[in-house]
């Protein structure tokens, strides 16, 4: 909470504090190209705005870990606190950077692209990062008692002689309209560019984010899992492509286990301290512990219960 004030309060202090070495309207924007400003604010509006975008953003996190709080926050606060830091360090950072650029300029035309000052604001959103993610982390890791033994999984009984398979699919709608927005987006730079409207640059500009956002959403907006004598199979996208693999050799245990996005970082495919999670939805999720490296699986999908049992029952030894 502190931090959030406090990067609130700099970020709305920074321009008025050079008030009188500003102009009357500050540059905020700059083409790509030839770093021209093309956009600007009063110096209110350059102040309270980026505060507020700030604001804003902070109570969207701080309500995430919130309603995920209820189980297990821990690895919900470690991915707070790097939310917090990376996003308070680049506004601070952004907002230095348009002051630095309109410093001592009669008008705010002449104020040139701060190239320098953004280069640093970014290694410093990524050390910001970094730094909170391994403090929460450690913190917690000094704090922990000794880990408990987990309960066995559940088992299904398999009849000698009869074999069975497992499936299970499970789709966000919100995250397929996302890809779908996204790449309506990059067909748009397309068409433009085509037709003229558009310079490559801008063109480069709009599609290329756009493109590869809309894959990446697209790719973790549907997920099917499905488990039979070879293991455990968990395919991404609407094509079901790509594929993740684990032999039922190599699977030390199944279980199911209630996650939420805040506990895991958020949506679609997530790394956090409870290993790596393929969040589609909130609730139960299939997790599996892998041998060979110790490391866990979850994803969300219905069912999970019996697909745990069955490659309980298919990864033991008398199974095999």
């Amino acid at each position: 909470m502190a931090w959030t004030v406090g990067a609130a309060a700099l970020i709305a202090a920074l321009p008025w504090s050079a008030s009188g070495r500003l102009p009357d309207r500050l540059a905020t924007h700059w083409k790509l190209g030839d770093g021209a400003p093309d956009g600007s604010m009063p110096l209110w509006a350059a102040s309270i705005f980026p505060a507020l975008i700030w604001l804003g953003l902070a109570a969207v996190v701080l309500l995430m870990l919130r309603r995920g709080a209820g189980s297990s926050p821990a690895p919900g606060e470690a991915w707070t606190a790097t939310a917090l830091l990376s996003t308070g360090a680049l506004l601070i950072g952004a907002q230095a950077s348009v002051v630095r650029a309109n410093l001592d300029r009669a008008d705010w035309h002449d104020a040139h692209q701060p190239t320098p000052w953004l280069v640093a604001t970014l290694v410093a959103t990524v050390v910001g990062g970094i730094a909170g993610w391994l403090v929460t982390v450690r913190r917690r890791q000094a704090a922990a008692p000794a880990a408990q033994e987990r309960p066995p999984g559940p088992v299904l009984q398999i009849p000698e002689g009869q074999r069975m398979v497992w499936l299970s699919r499970t789709v966000n709608p919100w995250l397929q309209l996302l890809a779908a927005m996204t790449g309506l987006v990059a067909v748009a730079a397309g068409i433009a560019l085509v037709s003229g409207l558009a310079e490559p640059a801008q063109f480069g500009a709009l599609f290329i984010p756009f493109a590869l956002a809309s894959l990446a959403v697209a790719g973790c907006a549907a997920v099917q899992a499905r488990v039979s004598e070879r293991g455990l199979e968990v395919a991404f996208g609407p094509f079901g492509w790509p594929v993740r693999r684990w032999d039922a050799a190599d699977i030390e245990s199944a279980r199911t286990e209630d996650r939420t996005p805040a506990q895991v970082g958020g949506w679609g495919y997530r790394l956090s301290g409870l290993g790596t999670t393929v969040m589609l939805r909130r609730g139960q999720c299939l997790v599996i512990r892998t041998r060979s490296e110790g490391k866990e699986f979850a994803v969300s999908v219905d069912d999970a219960e019996r697909g745990a049992a069955l490659l309980n029952a298919l990864s033991t030894p008398q199974s095999r």
